[in-house]
């Protein structure tokens, strides 16, 4: 008679939320591979640990892939044509800013704090896709205010690149607003305070 197996209790996509968790809490280069094996599910043996993922790089990247997929959705906005210009903006703003320090996960942006995830240079490698994500981020601001100037909501004349720069540095730093405990009240009033920015630029 044959034997029955163990049964699979290693939830693979559960891990990864897990680690994901513990990354966007810690940085890449902090969280070591103890807290990891200690962190997924009931925790894994270094064996199982290699086998499911390989190294801590592997597991990071998919991590980071998981996180884009669900959390990192925040800025899809900027892509929707369905909404004004300025609609766009905002809205991204506050959906990304209600996102960052809502309860059940780590505070800030992972995509944001990632810039500090991995300050080593043998490690740069390692945070690219989230380096590609912010330059997409910005590309999307970009875009939105461009679209603004084409709607007739802006001046021909704004300065694209520098009424870029100022949304998106506002975007990444909302991430150490909410990491050094800012509530959403308050970051909600700051975005309404930068869309006077927008206003400013508007057609006469």
């Amino acid at each position: 008679m044959a034997s029955m197996g163990r049964p699979r209790t290693f939830d693979r996509d559960k891990a990864i939320e897990d680690a994901m968790y513990l990354f966007w809490q810690h940085g890449y280069e902090s969280t070591s591979l103890t807290q990891l094996k200690a962190g997924i599910g009931n925790g894994i043996s270094a064996p199982s640990f290699y086998a499911a993922f390989g190294s801590k790089e592997d597991l990071y990247r998919e991590c980071i892939q998981c996180y884009l997929a669900s959390y990192g959705q925040v800025t899809r906005r900027l892509w929707d044509s369905a909404l004004s210009p300025r609609e766009a903006m905002e809205t991204t703003l506050q959906d990304s800013a209600r996102m960052q320090c809502e309860a059940g996960h780590p505070s800030g942006c992972m995509v944001s704090l990632g810039a500090m995830s991995a300050t080593s240079v043998e490690n740069t490698a390692i945070t690219e896709p989230l380096t590609r994500s912010r330059e997409r981020t910005r590309a999307g601001i970009s875009t939105t205010i461009k679209r603004g100037i084409e709607a007739g909501e802006l001046k021909k004349d704004v300065d694209v690149k520098a009424l870029t720069a100022s949304f998106s540095t506002f975007l990444f730093g909302i991430s150490i607003q909410a990491r050094d405990g800012a509530r959403i009240e308050e970051l909600l009033s700051a975005i309404t305070q930068i869309m006077q920015l927008w206003d400013c630029c508007r057609q006469d």
